[in-house]
């Protein structure tokens, strides 16, 4: 229990930085900024998910918690945060190279992940014409009581102390449980088989946790699972940017179906992505 709460307080504490520079950003955007910088901000946005996509196959954990935020504030739109989550793999490729997984097979998961992000982002904002609504940055510092009025400096120092306790806590206590469940047994759970299989993976890598890409990649590398079940469990794990998502962004239906896009997204992607040969 030690080591999983240490793990998670090490995890949350990698994040701070990206939470910090995210909320400065929100608070510039909100405080400091003319309407013509926002305009252009708003303008830029329509190329968000290709921007996203390509940013989120660095891997890192702290930018879909990032882009969480920047979504929950309005400064991004849904294709844009859609992207980023299907692009980030969490610990996929630190795992690949610690494996010794050939060079090309790597380029052309990440390749795959990084141009299906792009493509379902921007058949998303297409779809929903949505904009960025930067004016809901002020409805976080109202519900946060951020301190707004005292400096945007304090603001994101106090908006980044009360996610990152959030984080630690969440992941602290899901650390706990999957310690007790055992990797195994989460292992488990994936079949090697079609549809089956993706669907499962897709379960297990929704699990805001660093866990579910470890046991994903390593159970591929075992042999124990398809390569479209591998893409369907990697392209929906996101890291921590669900958990920021549902607790920044005060809309439950819209949360959900952000959850729902990403879920089918990931799951039916996964499984034409599996029957081609490249894999």
């Amino acid at each position: 229990m030690l080591d999983s709460i240490l793990d998670a307080l090490l995890d949350s504490l990698r994040l701070v930085p990206f939470l910090f520079l995210t909320y400065l950003l929100m608070e510039l955007l909100e405080h400091k900024l003319s309407g013509r910088t926002l305009t252009a901000i708003h303008k830029a946005g329509q190329y968000g998910p290709a921007i996203g996509g390509l940013l989120g196959i660095v891997p890192q954990c702290g930018f879909s918690a990032a882009v969480a935020n920047l979504y929950a504030g309005g400064v991004v739109t849904r294709g844009t945060l859609i992207a980023v989550f299907l692009s980030t793999s969490d610990e996929m490729l630190p795992i690949f190279l610690s494996e010794n997984v050939g060079a090309a097979f790597i380029l052309k998961v990440v390749a795959v992940k990084a141009a299906a992000a792009i493509l379902v982002g921007f058949a998303v904002d297409w779809i929903s014409r949505q904009k960025p609504r930067a004016s809901a940055i002020h409805d976080i510092c109202l519900h946060e009581h951020c301190g707004c009025k005292q400096g945007i400096l304090r603001s994101a120092l106090m908006h980044t102390l009360q996610i990152f306790i959030f984080i630690f806590l969440l992941s602290a206590a899901m650390n706990v449980v999957i310690g007790f469940i055992g990797p195994e047994s989460l292992s488990n759970l994936i079949l090697n088989q079609p549809i089956v299989g993706e669907l499962l993976a897709a379960v297990v890598g929704l699990i805001p946790n660093c866990a579910s890409s470890v046991v994903i990649t390593q159970l591929y590398l075992q042999g124990g699972m398809r390569a479209g079940a591998m893409l369907s469990g990697l392209l929906v794990s996101s890291g921590v940017g669900l958990l920021i998502l549902f607790r920044m962004h005060h809309n439950l239906r819209d949360n959900l179906l952000t959850l729902a896009i990403l879920f089918i997204s990931g799951v039916a992607l996964g499984s034409l992505l599996g029957l081609l040969p490249i894999f």
